[in-house]
């Protein structure tokens, strides 16, 4: 089935955020005598939902203040996210360029997606086509999120391309029945094997994809 519309994960998709995320996230850590390496705060913050990382970490550490480390990484996060984060290679010049209809559908809140978009010049190109796991009471891996997504291009969701960076977004398109690009270097092995899921490394070959999945 031809595709028909684009839904994109933001961060880590989109945006270079989940590195900086990561390394404020082991900064509070720190200040609470926690500590972790960065690459080990990525693995367990990325993809997943934040109240789903706070409580494997409450697990397995009785001392962690959760209720101010969530304030503190809000709080502190937005300005970070402002002045520093950039696109990940290309994804600018390929949304700008899109021919076909483009949506964002992430776990995050609606502010952190807008302030990240706005900082790379992307929050024009979706306006109000954004869907925050947060306004819809549903996180990936649920698959609810990503057919919200498919409503607001107004799309059935299998014509839809989902193009996520995460195990659970993945997920959560290949549940919802939409097709699916798994981008950047995660590993994707579990799925393997699966019908309307693909690999991409980089824009350059989800712009492949994107062109022989809609021709």
């Amino acid at each position: 089935m031809a595709i028909a519309g684009l839904i994109f994960d933001c961060d880590g998709t989109l945006v270079d955020s989940e590195g900086l995320a990561a390394q404020l996230l082991q900064q509070l850590l720190a200040e609470q005598h926690i500590h972790l390496p960065v690459a080990e705060v990525l693995k367990r913050f990325r993809g997943v939902p934040f109240a789903e990382f706070l409580g494997e970490l409450a697990e397995q550490y009785a001392t962690v203040d959760t209720p101010r480390l969530a304030h503190e990484f809000r709080s502190r996060s937005l300005p970070l996210l402002r002045d520093q984060v950039q696109e990940m290679p290309g994804a600018v010049a390929f949304v700008r360029d899109a021919q076909l209809p483009i949506c964002v559908a992430s776990n995050g809140p609606r502010e952190k997606i807008e302030t990240n978009l706005r900082a790379v010049g992307l929050l024009d190109v979706f306006g109000s086509r954004i869907v925050s796991a947060y306004e819809v009471n549903a996180w990936k891996p649920s698959p609810q999120l990503i057919t919200h997504a498919a409503e607001v291009l107004g799309l059935a969701v299998e014509t839809c391309l989902l193009i996520d960076d995460s195990v659970p977004g993945v997920q959560a398109g290949i549940s919802a029945g939409a097709q699916v690009a798994g981008y950047g270097d995660t590993d994707f092995s579990a799925f393997a094997g699966e019908a309307n899921f693909y690999t991409v490394r980089d824009f350059v070959e989800l712009q492949q994809l994107v062109e022989r999945l809609s021709s």
